[in-house]
């Protein structure tokens, strides 16, 4: 052994989270819910909510000051979804993501989080692991740890019945704690199905109800859409920035608008961008990723240029809500 590692280390903590286990759960327990998809969860306060909870115990049983949050999660082929990576972007949380495979079985997981808390007790940097899991897979992770000194706290989500923790995995652990109903519940919501209403056939089909996103962006008269002529659009006057420099004209930036709409729905799949509905808002970290997309294919950067924004957004909009059916204002 190294003389470094005989050294006393301050008393430092991590919080390992089994996501998979804590949404279940609490699913079951708050909405009586047997999948994901039946509510939303609000991730970023959970995860506050679950850092204050480790810090308010005090010195005991958890030791020293959090060193980070490790999440671990599933997505299929690895591809995270909207809400995992708004977690990804967090300070001091790590996303360790597994895959989900077609029969919804999560793969990998285990093997990260094992291999997480073995090294960081290997090699001292922590003196105490909080584990929000239940499944009896996460074991040889308990034990990996304790060879090297380490106490694991253990937390649970409170059962509907019975336990839905395994035995072994509450015998082996320090100490052992349950998530009461009403910790959890502010950061779980019903999932509102998103509807379309089907027009009458012998009806024409009203103006759409849903605004269009540069209406709830721009907070100013919508802009003015292209002029067709021979049953082509002419290309509108390109937009200047405070510099005087000019941009891209609109018609470019709906088209790549719906170019990235696209390429996400190959790519991340239809249910992931169906979590962006009904919109049309996006989550800061998605609408920087939307930005970043634009300005590959452009060459250039587009944050001098506000409206060129908007437009990318509405079209962005616009081939997502017809991919779902859904109707949308334009913007004129």
């Amino acid at each position: 052994m190294a003389t470094s590692e005989l050294v006393p280390q301050p008393a430092r903590y991590a919080l390992f989270v089994d996501a998979g286990y804590l949404y279940a759960a609490s699913g079951a327990l708050l909405l009586e819910a047997s999948s994901r998809r039946e509510y939303r969860v609000a991730a970023e306060k959970l995860i506050k909510a679950l850092t204050e909870h480790s810090k308010s115990m005090g010195g005991e049983p958890v030791r020293g000051d959090l060193l980070r949050v490790y999440w671990y999660d599933a997505a299929p082929k690895r591809q995270p979804t909207v809400d995992q990576r708004v977690i990804a972007n967090l300070p001091h949380v790590k996303l360790r993501l597994g895959n989900l495979n077609a029969q919804g079985q999560q793969k990998g997981v285990d093997a990260q989080l094992r291999a997480d808390l073995e090294a960081l007790a290997r090699y001292r940097a922590i003196t105490d692991a909080v584990l929000l899991a239940g499944d009896e897979d996460m074991l040889p992770a308990v034990e990996a740890a304790q060879r090297y000194g380490v106490r694991v706290h253990l937390w649970g989500v409170e059962p509907t019945h019975g336990s839905n923790q395994a035995e072994w995995l509450v015998w082996e652990s320090d100490t052992v704690e349950v998530l009461a109903a009403d910790f959890l519940r502010p950061y779980f919501t019903k999932a509102k199905p998103v509807t379309v209403p089907a027009p009458s056939p012998a009806v024409t089909p009203k103006a759409p109800a849903v605004p269009s996103p540069s209406q709830v962006f721009a907070g100013r008269p919508p802009a003015v859409k292209p002029v067709v002529a021979a049953g082509r659009a002419t290309t509108p006057l390109p937009v200047a920035a405070g510099d005087g420099k000019l941009g891209p004209d609109r018609h470019q930036m709906l088209e790549i608008g719906e170019h990235v709409a696209q390429k996400w729905l190959f790519e991340r799949g239809r249910d992931n961008i169906r979590d962006l509905l009904p919109g049309p808002i996006l989550p800061p970290v998605i609408d920087k990723e939307l930005l970043i997309e634009a300005e590959k294919e452009l060459g250039r950067s587009l944050r001098p240029y506000q409206e060129a924004r908007t437009w990318l957004r509405d079209g962005f909009w616009e081939r997502v809500y017809r991919e779902f059916g859904i109707g949308v204002g334009k913007s004129d």
